[in-house]
């Protein structure tokens, strides 16, 4: 799909949903940032844009991203991701997921 659609950055296809699942991921998209000790950094929401607003602040991905190259912790406020939920095949839904969320 990466190659077909052009993209210069790798994608992972969680045909298993092991990884949604090692990840506690909910909705899509959820966005996880390492540190370069592998810890998690930041994980939630792209910024605070919503239908007709953009308004990125530094708690969201990009200052996360920006602080960690610039060698600073991210900032430890931060907002979950909005999105739809995960859908899970039926039989793998694990343990965090409400039933009919």
């Amino acid at each position: 799909m990466a190659s077909d659609w052009g993209l210069n950055f790798p994608v992972c296809f969680d045909e298993t949903q092991s990884v949604a699942k090692a990840y506690a991921a909910a909705c899509t998209p959820d966005f996880f940032v390492f540190d370069k000790a592998r810890k998690l950094a930041y994980r939630g929401q792209l910024d605070d844009s919503r239908p007709a607003t953009i308004s990125p602040s530094p708690r969201d991905l990009r200052g996360a991203i920006d602080a960690l190259l610039a060698g600073r912790a991210a900032s430890t406020e931060q907002k979950a991701s909005i999105g739809c939920n995960i859908k899970w095949r039926k039989g793998n839904e694990p343990e965090y997921f409400a039933k009919g969320a």
